[in-house]
């Protein structure tokens, strides 16, 4: 997770206040170095709307339980912005030790996404830190 300069200092508390009605923006495209960076290769991906307030207790509350899939591709990251479109933070995304988990690994135009685990870790690190030096070179995520 990488949190936008706005929310630096926040704690999981108020990450989870700032994310009352926020929309969360699913990509398969590079992350972007930091949130305040513009989405270069846009592959949108699916988009949920949170309720308000956005958790009961460590559950996230998307408004609906299911979205259709906008396009074809593996979730890489997933932008939070609040209803204003001020961006809070980039979680990762996608199958092993990432931010936000989806019911499937991959989304198909009109399939139904659904979000199984949304974890905010603030002292996490980025993911691809955790890739061999060999995975890298290869330019693997």
């Amino acid at each position: 997770m990488k949190l936008a300069e706005a929310y630096a200092q926040a704690n999981v508390e108020e990450i989870k206040t700032a994310l009352a009605g926020a929309t969360l923006r699913i990509y398969s495209c590079a992350q972007p170095a930091s949130p305040e960076k513009s989405v270069e290769r846009n592959r949108f991906l699916a988009e949920f709307q949170l309720a308000s307030p956005a958790f009961e207790g460590d559950q996230i509350k998307p408004v609906e339980e299911t979205v259709k899939a906008q396009d074809v591709g593996v979730p890489l990251f997933v932008r939070a912005t609040t209803p204003e479109g001020v961006t809070i933070a980039d979680f990762s995304a996608g199958p092993g030790d990432m931010d936000v988990k989806l019911a499937d690994v991959s989304c198909t135009n009109g399939a139904p996404v659904r979000i199984t685990k949304f974890q905010i870790r603030l002292k996490a690190p980025h993911p691809e830190r955790h890739l061999s030096p060999r995975d890298r070179m290869m330019g693997l995520k």
